[in-house]
């Protein structure tokens, strides 16, 4: 589908020099003289590239159109994790690759969504927030200001995060997904 140079945000799929292109950044530009143009940061989806491309506002990128499935986690091996349709029951491997250090946060029938472009997985979103509880922590000192001492602390499923010197082991706490920071305690 082709859109205007004017409407690329971030976060839209772009099909742009034989490639798929996700746009990390773009700001529009509209100079005392000349055209107006937009300033878009873009990165390829296969080689993991980046690439900064400049498109007048009269110009027109081709927008892929992916489609975007749900599906629940079942679980993994060496080098897939395992998804099913919950309405058709299909399963289907993603590799391990394309769901990066996400993984660590699958856990069983775990919700997720899995963007396709041309029938191939190319994305798997989680929820923005999930529930873990702590399994290590280091005690919290005296003295020490609450704004600004956070201690180290380790998760159920092994990653290691940031969380205020009132959490201790045992307790669960929300995470949020996309930047592994601590949200709240429950």
């Amino acid at each position: 589908m082709k859109i205007n140079a004017s409407e690329i945000r971030v976060g839209m799929l772009l099909e742009f020099k034989n490639d798929l292109w996700q746009v990390l950044k773009t700001q529009h530009v509209k100079p005392g003289k000349g055209g107006a143009f937009a300033q878009v940061e873009m990165k390829s989806v296969g080689k993991n590239t980046k690439l900064n491309e400049r498109f007048r506002s009269s110009e027109s990128v081709e927008k892929a159109s992916v489609d975007e499935i749900t599906f629940n986690y079942l679980y993994s091996d060496e080098s897939n994790y395992i998804f099913m349709d919950p309405k058709t029951f299909n399963q289907i491997e993603v590799k391990r690759e394309i769901v990066g250090d996400k993984g660590n946060l699958l856990t069983e029938n775990l919700e997720v969504s899995i963007s396709f472009y041309n029938d191939s997985p190319i994305s798997v979103e989680l929820p923005n927030q999930l529930k873990c509880k702590i399994v290590t922590t280091d005690a919290a000192l005296k003295g020490q200001t609450v704004s600004s001492s956070y201690k180290p602390a380790i998760l159920n499923n092994g990653i290691k995060i940031q969380v205020p010197p009132f959490v201790e082991v045992g307790d669960e706490i929300i995470l949020d997904t996309r930047t592994f920071d601590y949200v709240k305690k429950i």
